[in-house]
């Protein structure tokens, strides 16, 4: 198994590899993306890794990127490559796809009126 030396790395995408995402293209998706990252020569700035669920679901195949804090739902190949493109054109148009947006410390909903609301993890403590 290889330790990779990270210096320099600029962003982390995380892609879910959980059974919801494989089942909705998680592995051509995770393809595409580490595919675009050698093709824009970005292998130095952009580092991948595989996750199992991220507890979105509905939203599969999701993508998450740090250190923005990001989470996209990335339906299509080519929605994950948009993504790791938007890191060399931010005018690249991502918005469609954003699930949640990490601002003023805490992650915001976005797309709401498209995206399932989800379980509220106090509600659920309270259950």
């Amino acid at each position: 198994m290889t330790t990779w030396n990270l210096t320099g790395t600029q962003k982390h995408v995380l892609i879910c590899n959980g059974s919801s995402c494989m089942r909705k293209e998680g592995e051509e998706i995770t393809l595409a993306i580490r595919d675009e990252i050698k093709t824009l020569e970005l292998d130095q700035q952009i580092h991948t890794s595989r996750t199992r669920c991220n507890g979105r679901c509905k939203d599969a195949c999701v993508v998450v990127v740090y250190p923005e804090g990001n989470w996209y739902s990335a339906t299509s190949t080519e929605v994950g490559r948009s993504i790791i493109k938007s890191h060399l054109d931010p005018t690249i148009e991502l918005d469609h796809s954003l699930i949640y947006s990490f601002k003023n410390e805490e992650l915001l909903a976005a797309n709401t009126e498209k995206r399932f609301k989800g379980v509220s993890k106090v509600e659920l403590k309270e259950v």
